[in-house]
């Protein structure tokens, strides 16, 4: 076979005093998200269909917020590191297509960064790298604003 499909999923909590990253991206925005690492559900997600794509497991796998050496940590280093394995069993991204789910703040004026960093840090073309963003219709826990949540497709290549 020479191409193989993962999808992802990642939601975290909205809390004071935490920064909002997403796509590596510090967005402006009286609520950040919480978690172990820097809580950044889009790179989150991206990582989990990556690894879905090879029957790697999930990042808490990779990344267990049981470990101290992963407390704060950069996604986007994260990220870094799930395409080396990916890279060391003979595959390559050809595409990733996801969607982060907010009801605030609007995230259309920062999704070209995200592209761009998340591009640069998995040696892409940022028309590689898909984000959309979309509401809940006040619908469930993010459409409530407890939190925000992101779906990510990878489309792995044998290299």
């Amino acid at each position: 076979m020479n191409f193989r499909i993962g999808n992802g999923y990642d939601i975290h909590q909205l809390v004071s005093d935490r920064p909002l990253i997403l796509g590596g991206v510090n967005i402006p925005h009286s609520l950040g998200l919480l978690g172990h690492s820097d809580a950044d559900v889009i790179t989150h997600a991206i990582m989990d269909a990556m690894l879905g794509a090879l029957s790697l497991g999930d990042i808490g796998h990779y990344f267990p917020p049981s470990d101290p050496q992963w407390a704060g940590a950069d996604s986007l280093v994260l990220l870094s590191k799930v395409n080396q394995l990916i890279q060391q069993q003979g595959w390559q991204i050809g595409n990733i297509d996801s969607v982060i789910v907010a009801e605030r703040p609007k995230l259309k004026p920062h999704i070209g960064k995200m592209r761009e960093n998340i591009a640069t840090v998995l040696q892409l073309l940022p028309n590689q790298v898909g984000i959309k963003a979309t509401t809940n219709e006040k619908l469930g826990p993010v459409g409530r604003e407890e939190g925000i949540c992101a779906y990510a497709v990878v489309l792995l290549v044998a290299s």
